[in-house]
């Protein structure tokens, strides 16, 4: 999957993944929960859908924030994949 251009993904991030910023090589966006266990039972609801992809996000847990961090190594940046993760996440998340 080829690495998309900076234009396509400020498209992509303005559009259906409110939140999330680039830095020229990954996608981010810190998501915030109500304490400890709401974070981690979030972190735990990503695996499924990660797994089923092969494609594993970067995760950072500080008390009630997630860290959600996504590039394609092997393309070096962002891909398609990356933003269809965004995505899904973006679902899971709840109000």
């Amino acid at each position: 999957m080829a690495r998309l251009t900076d234009d396509d993904i400020g498209a992509a991030l303005g559009g259906r993944l409110p939140g999330w910023s680039f830095d020229g090589s990954t996608i981010r966006k810190e998501f915030s929960f109500k304490g400890f266990t709401s974070a981690v039972a979030f972190v735990e609801r990503l695996v499924e859908p990660a797994n089923a992809v092969r494609h594993h996000p970067d995760l950072e847990i500080h008390f009630n924030r997630v860290v959600v961090t996504l590039s394609t190594h092997d393309e070096g940046g962002v891909t398609e994949k990356d933003l269809a993760l965004a995505r899904t996440i973006e679902g899971m998340v709840e109000p």
